[in-house]
């Protein structure tokens, strides 16, 4: 995604430069005409001033070492913004570090997977709202816009959300509406999973074919979505699902939001019940778990194998 975002930006005119552990990566980059750099200090140093850096690592350690030592690179005035899924009070508690050194954060939930390069991003948006309307073309190149969906009847004011993304308020509000974000699709995801499962598991005589059923589905229906759009696609493939095990990841989003309703009192029994299953799914098979390993896939390119963190980042002039 991080590479992707680097080349949509570059598409809408923002020059930038891209750092990846993985030099191979970055040689890619450089030939489609980024500046590559070779670590994180040549990828400030590549950066005129005032520096807007993006970093899309996984959560946890390997996003912690990098704006750490970012920090100690970057000057006052610069922004850092954090694009991956992090926990919400990470990102408040990182946002009064940055101030510390003078530099300006923003928390951003990134949604839009593999597709991101060709569909647009969908960005939620926390911190100053100064230094989130300084950078106004930026989001603006990396959002789908307004031809990404019909226009909402009677809807004024901002005019930010309709074209994908939203200022959600002070730094932790994105990655707070990423992480409910995540939780939501984890309930919708398995529910159509379940669906499915129960229609291929219907008594004699009946016999569906569910890559026909969900084609059918994907015009007019009201669970018509992208993920049903997914779905059908890896059903039209191998109708039985025959290359998943079932073995479905998280990747920690649905584990907050359902800490974080505990926290608040708030009843959450879909998410929660979404999240138990996954769990669930890594004892057992079933056509349910295979077709939201196929979602997960499709969406995310997420493997059903544990796959090594990355490792990149990149700056945007």
């Amino acid at each position: 995604m991080g590479a992707n975002i680097l080349r949509r930006a570059m598409r809408a005119g923002i020059p930038g430069a891209g750092f990846d552990r993985d030099a191979a990566a970055v040689a890619t980059l450089a030939a489609e005409g980024a500046q590559g750099a070779e670590s994180l200090e040549a990828l400030v140093a590549a950066l005129p001033a005032p520096r807007t850096v993006w970093v899309m690592l996984p959560a946890g350690e390997a996003t912690e070492a990098a704006l750490r030592e970012l920090h100690a690179l970057l000057s006052p005035g610069d922004v850092l913004i954090e694009g991956g899924n992090s926990f919400w009070k990470d990102s408040a508690r990182r946002a009064a570090e940055a101030r510390a050194h003078g530099l300006h954060y923003l928390d951003i939930g990134t949604s839009g997977g593999v597709w991101g390069l060709e569909r647009g991003y969908c960005l939620m948006i926390g911190g100053e709202p100064g230094v989130v309307a300084s950078l106004d073309a930026l989001f603006a190149a990396l959002a789908p816009g307004e031809a990404a969906a019909p226009p909402t009847p009677g809807r004024e004011g901002d005019p930010r959300p309709p074209r994908g993304y939203v200022h959600c308020g002070p730094n932790g509000a994105g990655h707070y509406a990423k992480m409910v974000h995540n939780g939501i699709e984890y309930g919708m995801m398995q529910a159509m999973a379940e669906g499915l499962d129960l229609l291929r598991r219907a008594p004699a005589p009946l016999d569906f074919a569910l890559e026909d059923v969900t084609e059918a589905w994907r015009r007019g229906s009201v669970v018509a979505s992208w993920l049903l759009d997914l779905t059908a696609q890896a059903l039209a493939q191998d109708p039985a699902l025959s290359s998943y095990s079932g073995h479905v990841g998280d990747s920690g989003e649905g584990r907050w939001t359902v800490d974080t309703a505990v926290e608040n009192g708030v009843p959450v029994p879909v998410l929660a019940a979404s999240l138990f299953a996954r769990f669930r799914s890594r004892g057992e098979e079933n056509f349910a778990d295979k077709a939201l390993s196929a979602m997960r896939k499709g969406f995310g390119g997420h493997l059903e194998s544990p796959q090594a963190p990355g490792g990149g980042s990149g700056g945007l002039a």
